[in-house]
C-alpha cells in the first residue's frame, strides 16, 4: 500500500497557502489519509523530501506553488531513481507554472485526488551549475538576464500577487532600463557570442504566472528549448511584453529560439538567473558562468 506523505509550505502564496492546506483535509482523509509536513524556512521541502524515503514513503505530494515543488523536485533527485517516490502535486500558490505543464488540475481538491489515484507520467529535469561546482535542478524555468531581473525586482512588491506582481516588476524593469551582458553560449549544433538582453531555458513553456515563453517546450521529451532577445530599446519590449502573454513573440525578428540538450553560458559580467522562480544568481553571487543539462524521465509525476 502507498505511503504518503504531503509537504506544504505555508507561507507559499504570501501566507495563503496555509490555510488552503487545512481546507483539503478532510478529502485526504476521505482517500485513505496521509502525513503532513510543513516547511519552516528556505530549502526545507528539499531535505524532508529527500529523507522521506528512508521513513517508507512511496508517494510525496507538493502542496504549494512552483517554489514548493521546485524544493521537493530537488529532493527527490538527491534519491537512486530506483528508489525515487513519486511526486503529486496540488497547485495551491500563486504562479503554479510547472503544474500547468505537467497537466495537474488547476482545482485542489481534483489535484488531491489524482495525487492518490493518478496515473504517473515521466518528467525530465535539468541541472544547473555555476563556476563553483553549484549545482541545483530545475523542473520548470530558468530565467538569464532580464527576467531574473524581474524575478529580484517582484521579491519588492508587497501588495500584489501572482501574474500582477510579475507584470508590475516587468514594467519596472523596463523603465530602469537593463543593460545586456556580453554572452558566450555553447549549445547542440551551435554557438553565440553578443549581447544578450533575456535568455531563457524552457523545460516548460511558461513562467511568471501566465508568461508564455518557450511555449513548444514539453516536459518529457528529453530536450530543452530557449529563447533569447538581443539588446533592444525600452520600446521594443514594451511592444513584445503583450506577445509574450500570448505566446506570439515567437513570430518576431528580434526574437530568436533554439532546442538542445546542453548549454554552456559565460558572460562579461555577474548574471541573474532564477530557476523556477527561486534566486540561483543574485547579483552578490557573481556568476559568469554556467552548464545546463537535461536528465530525461528523471520523476514520475502523478496526473
Amino acid at each position: 500500500m502507498s505511503k504518503v506523505l504531503l509537504i506544504f509550505n505555508p507561507m507559499s502564496d504570501r501566507g495563503r497557502s496555509g490555510q488552503k492546506a487545512s481546507d483539503l483535509r478532510a478529502m485526504v482523509n476521505e482517500l485513505g489519509g496521509a502525513d503532513w509536513h510543513g516547511t519552516e524556512y528556505p530549502a526545507h521541502a528539499t531535505e524532508v523530501a529527500a529523507q522521506a524515503v528512508d521513513q517508507g514513503y512511496t508517494t510525496l505530494v507538493a502542496l504549494g506553488g512552483d517554489g514548493t515543488v521546485h524544493e521537493v523536485i530537488n529532493g527527490l533527485m538527491r534519491i537512486a531513481p530506483e528508489r525515487r517516490p513519486k511526486l503529486g502535486i496540488v497547485p495551491i500558490g500563486s504562479g503554479n507554472d510547472f503544474a500547468h505543464a505537467a497537466g495537474i488540475n488547476p482545482n485542489p481538491q481534483e489535484a488531491v485526488r489524482r495525487a492518490f489515484i493518478g496515473a504517473p507520467r515521466w518528467i525530465d529535469v535539468a541541472l544547473i551549475k555555476d563556476g563553483t561546482g553549484r549545482s541545483e535542478y530545475f523542473n520548470n524555468t530558468a530565467g538569464i538576464g532580464f527576467d531574473a531581473a524581474i524575478n529580484i525586482r517582484s521579491r519588492k512588491l508587497r501588495f500584489v500577487t501572482g501574474f500582477a506582481m510579475y507584470l508590475a516588476a516587468t514594467l519596472q524593469s523596463i523603465a530602469l532600463n537593463f543593460h545586456a551582458p556580453t554572452m558566450k553560449v555553447q549549445y547542440d549544433g551551435g554557438t553565440l557570442d553578443q549581447p544578450i538582453l533575456m535568455f531563457t531555458v524552457g523545460n516548460g513553456p511558461r513562467e511568471g504566472g501566465g508568461f508564455i515563453t518557450t511555449p513548444a517546450s514539453k516536459i518529457d521529451d528529453g530536450q530543452l528549448d530557449f529563447v533569447y532577445i538581443p539588446q533592444v530599446s525600452q520600446i521594443r519590449l514594451l511592444q513584445l511584453l503583450p506577445k509574450v502573454m500570448n505566446a506570439t513573440h515567437i513570430h518576431e525578428p528580434d526574437v530568436n529560439l533554439g532546442q538542445t540538450t546542453r548549454l554552456v553560458i559565460d558572460a562579461d559580467r555577474a548574471l541573474p538567473i532564477h530557476i523556477d522562480g527561486e534566486l540561483f544568481g543574485p547579483y552578490e553571487a557573481n556568476v559568469r558562468h554556467i552548464e545546463i543539462n537535461i536528465v530525461p524521465s528523471a520523476v514520475q509525476v502523478l496526473v
